[in-house]
């Protein structure tokens, strides 16, 4: 077989942003667009020659022909040897695992996340390194630069590989290994949860469950592992075939797109436990009977009960969440006498406090939660923690959480997101806010008085490095704060995302309407930042 030099212009929009490259799945199929992005990576991670790479994606549609092309570029590029999902599928948290397990370079894991699907929906692409997890900034900006100065790129001229049966075959002097996509990972998860305890929960005849895969990758794994290794009854698992258009619907787990399974945790036939995941497998919705879950919530139980799963039998040695997420582990970390750290937005920023070994649970509250058993937040992980917590406690979702407030008090929390603004707008209204912030410290809004008014910056305790304009905090005496953030996983416009919370440690107060609650901190932060002046919306499209 022939490597092939293909000369090549840049592209001026291939800035990786906090979960890699994302863009309309037309964008990605013009000639060269991917090939340049791979081509950049090759160029910057001399390591990966020689090398194995792990390879694998959400199954959205063109992760197949992407396949392809990339595998056609490492072996141009003197990878060595890829361990490829079959069917190109691999969920992000697996495709950490293999990472890990079999010491790979990196892996390419190809994936929008929880963004639409189809022809005329998202795509994406990322690198994560050989820890496992996401490529840090050192080395996105890296990528991006190369991406501006490319002017060439290696491929293979060769046939199509059969990426569908397993077994190991070569692309010139390339070797690929077409692995069983869930298995490594269905074994991972065995070593962590009692699987006994919750097969006998399963078949106690007082717990029933559905896991929504949303027609996306995790579908197989929770088959796998749900309806095969813990034998929960046929049909727990819904919409379990991944498709390239997740079934035409938007594989974002939350009460919006989620709603058919929020309704069956309602009503006298309401299932006991109801979960659901996303496109690649990374998030996770936690529903009780009548009962949601935040995930700033499902942080703080699960660090306040890890000792009931064997693989976290000792407890935690500390905790870590972004920004936005709610100090509700704040109060648990306090309590177990740990540390707990506040990073920006975006999993790869967990990854040194987890290497480092200074953390062992971590979460965003963008239904995100993970430990030191992956680099990535990993959605079934979370699911299988709360059935072993659910085994163990035998008490409702409902029961754990009322606990849980009454010992730490409870946060309060929503977010608002203004999707697919005007990017401009968005921008406006930001600088807007830091404009006035060295002013707002000492005033009284609402009958709040706020004590702190910052643009959050982070300096990574274990290597130094930092990272600005992470988002706008305003925090208030009586512990409530207001978040502003842009959100960088969109492919059209801007989000913006209001993030709101109340801390209430009143046992006469634990238990009110969130709704209520939030309503006069919403009124405070659309009007501080004149969010419908400057953008034109009323009201959020989303509220979480």
């Amino acid at each position: 077989m022939t490597v092939i030099q293909v000369p090549t212009t840049p592209f001026a929009d291939q800035r990786p942003g906090t979960s890699g490259l994302r863009k309309k799945v037309q964008v990605f199929q013009q000639p060269h667009y991917l090939e340049n992005f791979v081509q950049s990576l090759f160029d910057i991670r001399p390591d990966l020659a020689g090398g194995t790479l792990v390879l694998g994606g959400d199954g959205r549609y063109y992760n197949r022909e992407a396949v392809q092309i990339i595998l056609r570029l490492a072996a141009a590029n003197g990878v060595a040897r890829v361990l490829l999902g079959a069917g190109a599928l691999l969920s992000t948290p697996a495709a950490s695992h293999l990472i890990r397990k079999y010491r790979a370079q990196g892996g390419i894991v190809l994936s929008a996340s929880h963004n639409p699907g189809g022809p005329e929906g998202d795509f994406g692409i990322k690198f994560n390194v050989a820890n496992g997890g996401p490529a840090p900034e050192a080395v996105t900006e890296a990528l991006h630069a190369r991406s501006r100065e490319i002017d060439r790129y290696l491929t293979l001229d060769g046939p199509d590989i059969d990426i569908d049966h397993l077994g190991t075959t070569n692309l010139g002097e390339m070797e690929i290994q077409v692995l069983d996509p869930v298995r490594d990972y269905a074994d991972l998860m065995e070593t962590l949860f009692d699987f006994e305890a919750i097969q006998q929960l399963f078949h106690s005849g007082l717990f029933s469950m559905r896991f929504d895969a949303m027609h996306a990758v995790t579908g197989p794994y929770a088959r796998e592992i749900l309806e095969g290794r813990l034998r929960a009854e046929p049909g727990t698992v819904i919409n379990g075939e991944p498709l390239p258009d997740f079934g035409g619907h938007h594989p974002d787990p939350n009460l919006k797109h989620a709603a058919d399974l929020v309704a069956l945790t309602k009503g006298p036939d309401a299932v006991s436990f109801a979960a659901a995941s996303d496109g690649d497998g990374d998030r996770n919705m936690i529903l009780g009977r009548n009962c949601f879950v935040t995930p700033s919530d499902s942080l703080a139980v699960l660090a306040a009960n890890a000792h009931h799963a064997p693989g976290y039998a000792g407890g935690v040695v500390g905790v870590a969440r972004s920004m936005p997420t709610s100090q509700a582990v704040d109060r648990v970390a306090e309590q177990l006498g740990v540390e707990c750290y506040e990073t920006p937005t975006g999993w790869k920023f967990f990854g040194n406090l987890l290497d480092a070994g200074r953390i062992t649970l971590c979460g965003e509250e963008s239904f995100g939660t993970g430990s030191n058993h992956v680099r990535e937040k990993d959605g079934l992980w979370a699911v299988l923690f709360w059935l072993n917590l659910l085994a163990a406690k035998r008490q409702p979702v409902l029961d754990l959480l009322h606990d849980h407030w009454r010992r730490f008090g409870r946060n309060y929390y929503t977010r608002h997101d203004y999707e697919a603004i005007d990017a401009d707008a968005a921008q406006g209204l930001m600088e807007h806010l830091r404009a006035h912030l060295a002013e707002l410290p000492g005033r009284t809004l609402g009958g709040r008085t706020l004590t702190y008014a910052d643009d959050f910056a982070y300096r990574d305790p274990v290597d130094g490095s930092e990272s600005a304009r992470q988002g706008i905090r305003l925090g208030f005496e009586d512990g409530a704060r207001i978040v502003y953030r842009l959100s960088g996983t969109g492919t059209e416009g801007a989000t913006l995302r209001v993030y709101l919370e109340v801390y209430e440690r009143d046992p006469k107060r634990l238990f009110l309407d969130t709704a209520e609650v939030m309503a006069p901190l919403v009124d405070i932060a659309r009007d501080l930042a004149e969010i419908e002046q400057r953008t034109g919306r009323a009201a959020p499209d989303v509220i979480t």
